[in-house]
């Protein structure tokens, strides 16, 4: 397991950050303070570069952690067991986050009623979706090094895992270059620990920049289908992964979810899955106590083919949409809907507002104007921060249950108050 370890009292001073940044940003926003300023610009700036140093240790920590990962699994058998059950579970939960979805918005009915003529409806270019045979030829890399310059992430977990794999199967050889790979793992976490002391500082730009420019006056247009959907997060993050928890995994939920402060916190203020890979890596390994040799697998992996929180969306806003134009798509559209979201989360990169992207594909498939997107571009922003908290927290999950599952899961470290085990790095 990585001895990395986050700086002492890292999540308070998020915290402390990202409330002054949101306190700050109303503020402006109430009184129209100008938006082309210096300030603006520092915070800007000060936002860019941190999510710029996030990506950079993106690729390189996905391909060396997927690449440790599979080649600690020891044999072939035992890869594709801990592959079934993660991607298994991955699929699972983001079938119950639609299903969830499209309940809620059938039941409450956000889209009633709604003055389409008095909406500003803003234009959405949106990508046809490409056809399933090319998607999945294009899974598969002919260039890895194409594939990590471009951020291809499907691509490098594919050849990360085909190495990690043939790395196992090589004997001694495939030790030692497994054993260059694990130091390498260790540097790239020290490189993580250093950028995590000026998260604070990279947070409260995002957050100030967000409710600056957002405030809540754009809430209130579509205040309806802004709670259905936040309220059908919370219910997944609160309720469904504390039930698989305890289903799956016979672990209790409680040591869980006081654990993933930091990482949610992380999540909602880059609105990235990708980004926040370091946090989560770091946290199911040191406060949950998950074997590195799972986490490394599973984590990666569940930033880029996990979107539960982009699935609750794509719901909600499929129902309201429908709803909006006075269209009824039947219950064989909505289990079309449920079925298309639950494949599109599969490759989604874990990047800002590609859930519109992946929405235009499910709208599509049913039949419904893809034009209504513009509808609840005005609010997406600020329901994306709090799906890729959602998203975290299933990677998470799931990683807990398949350490448990291959008896890779410290249970003392788990069941820990964390003041036990962090300390000063």
């Amino acid at each position: 397991m990585s001895q990395a370890h986050a700086p002492k009292n890292l999540t308070l001073k998020i915290l402390i950050a990202m409330s002054t940044g949101i306190l700050l940003g109303i503020i402006f926003n109430t009184t129209s303070f100008n938006t082309d300023g210096f300030v603006m610009d520092v915070l800007i700036v000060g936002g860019k570069i941190f999510i710029a140093s996030l990506k950079l240790l993106v690729v390189p920590l996905v391909f060396v952690s997927l690449v440790c990962g599979t080649a600690a699994l020891d044999d072939i058998k035992k890869l594709g067991r801990v592959g079934g059950w993660t991607l298994g579970l991955y699929l699972l939960t983001t079938a119950i986050a639609i299903s969830l979805a499209l309940i809620a918005g059938m039941i409450i009915q956000p889209g009633a009623g709604f003055d389409l003529i008095s909406a500003t409806a803003a234009d959405f270019a949106a990508k046809d979706a490409p056809p399933l045979k090319d998607t999945l030829i294009a899974i598969f890399p002919t260039n890895p090094f194409q594939a990590m310059a471009e951020g291809n992430m499907l691509q490098i977990i594919v050849f990360s895992v085909l190495l990690g794999l043939a790395m196992t199967m090589a004997g001694e050889a495939g030790k030692k270059v497994t054993a260059a790979f694990n130091d390498l793992n260790e540097v790239i976490m020290k490189l993580v620990m250093l950028l995590m002391h000026a998260a604070p500082i990279g947070v409260f730009c995002l957050v100030a920049k967000v409710f600056w420019e957002q405030g809540f006056s754009a809430i209130a247009p579509l205040a309806k289908y802004f709670f259905v959907v936040m309220g059908v997060l919370i219910i997944h993050a609160i309720v469904v992964y504390p039930t698989i928890l305890k289903i799956f995994g016979g672990l209790s939920p409680k040591p869980f979810i006081r654990k993933l402060k930091e990482v949610w916190i992380f999540a909602f203020s880059t609105s990235s899955s990708n980004a926040t890979i370091p946090v989560t890596l770091e946290t199911v390994e040191n406060k949950l106590g998950a074997s590195n040799n799972i986490a490394s697998f599973t984590v990666p992996l569940g930033a880029t083919v996990n979107m539960d929180g982009t699935a609750i969306m794509q719901g909600v806003a499929t129902a309201f949409i429908a709803q909006a134009y006075g269209i009824d798509i039947g219950l064989q559209g909505y289990l079309m809907v449920i079925l298309t979201a639950t494949l599109a989360s599969i490759g989604t990169a874990g990047v800002p507002g590609v859930g519109l992207i992946t929405l235009a594909m499910v709208l599509k498939q049913v039949g419904l104007p893809v034009e209504g997107i513009g509808l609840i571009i005005g609010v997406d922003r600020l329901l994306d921060m709090m799906r890729t908290a959602v998203n975290v927290t299933g990677d998470a999950a799931v990683t807990c249950i398949v350490a448990n599952k291959e008896k890779q899961l410290d249970t003392k470290i788990y069941h820990a108050d964390i003041e036990e085990f962090v300390t000063d790095d």
